[in-house]
């Protein structure tokens, strides 16, 4: 009965592996059933016994591409939680675009495709799935931000970081997927480039976010002598 149970757990894994790679290379409706599970190395009727069917196996599927890059690279970027404000900051940066640059991050694609051709079936499992993560950042803004910050301006700050983590390495990504070449670009990103941009978008984040504290302190000061 063991052996069975731990045969089942095997089979179930290796069907969202296949097809969290199926799913990110053509997309919900191009995948098959047949072609996942030629992958896996399983039939149909345990993808139908785990799954119950296409729809639910792109979801899991997605959860599963994504959990796993999280224990690839957490959220953190490895920096402990006593750690400056700052340095708490480059972590969440350098997470976000190591798992951007790495080929094996297949939610990226299967989102992108998702993007490009809705279903709407990864809507509730992606927004529980990062919404976690997104509170954590928010935290690490808000703090930068200053107790008189609005809930407004740590939204735009995070957009305006997460913008630059994920703006030109998802462009590398897609056009190194839409057109595989051997010879590396003059614009593709590597593990030693990887640090300096993260350095940049780093102090440049930085930057704007003490200007926009500064403001909102010289506006209060202001209020409080008029």
């Amino acid at each position: 009965m063991r052996k069975q149970r731990i045969d089942g757990q095997e089979t179930r894994r290796n069907l969202l592996k296949a097809a969290s790679e199926i799913f990110a290379k053509k997309g919900f409706r191009d995948a098959t059933i047949a072609e996942i599970c030629n992958q896996a190395k399983a039939n149909v009727a345990a993808a139908n016994y785990h799954f119950g069917g296409k729809e639910a196996l792109y979801v899991e599927s997605w959860r599963f591409a994504f959990e796993k890059s999280l224990k690839t690279y957490p959220p953190d970027g490895g920096v402990a939680a006593h750690a400056s404000v700052e340095e708490q900051l480059r972590g969440r940066i350098l997470a976000i675009m190591r798992r951007v640059i790495d080929p094996q991050s297949y939610e990226f694609d299967i989102f992108y495709n998702e993007m490009a051709n809705p279903t709407g079936l990864l809507a509730g499992a992606v927004q529980q799935s990062i919404e976690p993560i997104f509170r954590g950042f928010a935290a690490i803004v808000r703090e930068l931000l200053g107790k008189q910050s609005a809930e407004q301006q740590v939204r735009l700050c995070l957009m305006s970081i997460r913008a630059q983590c994920f703006g030109p390495l998802m462009r590398e990504r897609r056009r190194k997927i839409a057109s595989p070449d051997p010879l590396p670009s003059s614009s593709e990103w590597n593990l030693d480039d990887l640090e300096t941009l993260v350095d940049h978008v780093t102090r440049f984040s930085l930057a704007g976010i003490r200007e926009i504290r500064s403001r909102m302190e010289s506006v209060v000061s202001a209020e409080q002598h008029a």
